[in-house]
């Protein structure tokens, strides 16, 4: 970060994110190790489609909901855009992404989220369903970092009906050596 006063809201948040990818670091940044004060709430929500909007608008440019995604962090309180100074809750109606699509890759179940992380199935990453109690319909998710979890896409549910396999009562998919069930007990996926 420069010695410059922060600048608030969006503004300030695409700015701090660009300055620590140009500082030279790889991967995420360390928001789980950043401690700002809380600043508010700016109008960012995540619709339950994976659409990113500001002030009521869809944020269009696709790198810039990448940028924010990484400075993303889910806290007791809720949902919100950490720098080193500045820390505002958004609004999430369900999961912050989406996952897009699943690859079978030897013994580990490879997925690929709309903002661009890529997640292997596992004990730390688990796979997990919901069954709304109303409709019976499934909401699948799996976990992507510290607490953020992608909403699996219906398309790429599918591929992991086609891939599961029956264990005792239970229909589901192994990836990196733990089983996720994906249907109800008594379910037949075949």
């Amino acid at each position: 970060m420069t010695d410059a006063p922060a600048k608030a809201g969006l503004e300030g948040v695409a700015k701090a994110a660009q300055n620590a990818q140009a500082a030279g670091e790889r991967g995420l940044p360390p928001v789980h190790l950043w401690n700002p004060a809380h600043c508010g709430e700016i109008d960012i929500r995540i619709r339950k489609d994976g659409v990113w909007f500001h002030e009521g608008t869809p944020i269009g440019r696709e790198a810039l909901v990448r940028l924010f995604s990484t400075v993303l962090r889910l806290d007791p309180d809720g949902y919100h855009l950490v720098t080193p100074v500045e820390k505002m809750k958004i609004t999430v109606e369900d999961a912050p992404f989406i996952a897009t699509r699943v690859d079978r890759v030897g013994e580990c179940l490879v997925f690929q989220t709309n903002v661009g992380d890529t997640v292997e199935a596992g004990p730390e990453n688990a796979i997990r369903v919901e069954i709304d109690p109303e409709t019976g319909e499934p909401r699948p998710y799996v976990h992507v970092r510290r607490g953020l979890e992608a909403l699996i896409a219906r398309p790429v549910f599918y591929e992991l009906a086609e891939m599961a396999s029956p264990k005792g009562d239970l229909w589901g998919v192994t990836s990196n050596g733990a089983f996720f069930p994906i249907a109800p007990p008594g379910s037949a996926l075949a």
